[in-house]
């Protein structure tokens, strides 16, 4: 016997809850506004409305900050409950759509982004001109799970047992940099006695001089005077002669701006290729054709990096 849900005990409305989760984990209204595609002044409304509709308490104003009050943090609990059991319904019910037209949101890396979709998306476009694409730029790992991304290009394989991964191949990184920057050493040096070079890398917390140094270079911080995320800035400062920077071979190899860095016999870095998505939306047409889309493409590529080297 199943028991009738009191409709009437629900006293609020979901829509003040979700812009009450959407500013504490934003952490203010403005961002909150953002993240949702409204205004600040309708969510501080749709936050006041909720307390006035709970009759307590949900922020404290300390200064210009939003701080949750003790019955505030108590119920968030709960609103998170809430709010995942909604994204697992907005993944089924995307799951279950059969129409080819719609929106698909791609989360790719930097230099995958930059060189290697732009092809692939035209490409797609040309073929099925009613799906909308969207790409998120970005070298962390966006959260398919929170609806962040559809599908993501990504060099780990995922441990979520909701997400459905496919190995496309493996990406080689050589160390690159131009003509006029090598020149000044040796074509077949001595690796450990290179302490002059340059290695324009991402930060102080990656293992990248390990990873050299496993290669017979003897590199410390010092060989490290340039370092940023962003690899449209590395792949500049490399072109600018201020060093050496760590790139996929099939990118580096094509721009003749670049050059490999001394006689590598193998790449310094052999990294997996994955494509990932939710296990709900491989059920929907549209993200199913993008998906494989991308998937047959890149492979392609990969594949005939490794022919190449064969």
């Amino acid at each position: 016997m199943h028991l009738c849900m009191n409709w009437a005990s629900i006293n609020f409305d979901w829509n003040h809850v979700r812009a009450f989760h959407a500013t504490v984990q934003q952490g203010s209204l403005s961002a909150a506004a953002k993240a949702l595609g409204t205004t600040q002044p309708t969510l501080s409304r749709q936050v006041s409305a909720l307390e006035s509709e709970l009759e307590i308490t949900l922020f404290e104003r300390v200064g210009q900050r939003l701080v949750l009050t003790e019955s505030g943090t108590r119920l968030m609990e709960h609103v998170e409950s809430m709010s995942n059991a909604a994204l697992q319904f907005s993944l089924a019910a995307s799951g279950q759509s059969h129409q080819i037209e719609g929106p698909v949101v791609i989360s790719a890396g930097q230099l995958d982004a930059a060189f290697r979709l732009p092809k692939i998306i035209a490409e797609l476009r040309r073929e099925e001109p009613l799906i909308s694409i969207e790409v998120i730029v970005t070298n962390e790992a966006s959260d398919l799970l929170r609806r962040e991304a559809d599908i993501a290009i990504r060099n780990f394989r995922p441990t979520q047992g909701d997400l459905i991964a496919k190995k496309l191949g493996e990406e080689s990184i050589r160390l690159y940099g131009t003509a006029n920057y090598l020149k000044q050493f040796p074509k077949n040096p001595n690796l450990a006695e290179q302490d002059t070079v340059q290695i324009i890398g991402f930060d102080q917390t990656r293992n990248i001089p390990e990873v050299l140094n496993g290669h017979g270079w003897q590199l410390d911080n010092k060989n490290f005077r340039l370092l940023t995320e962003f690899q449209w800035l590395q792949l500049g400062l490399c072109k600018e002669g201020s060093g050496l920077i760590f790139f996929p071979e099939d990118m580096g190899d094509n721009d003749p701006d670049l050059e490999r860095a001394f006689e590598q016999a193998e790449p310094m870095i052999s990294v997996p290729v994955w494509l990932v998505s939710h296990q709900e939306l491989r059920t929907s047409l549209r993200v199913r054709r993008v998906f494989e889309f991308i998937a047959i493409r890149l492979q392609r590529g990969l594949s005939s990096e490794t022919d190449s080297r064969a």
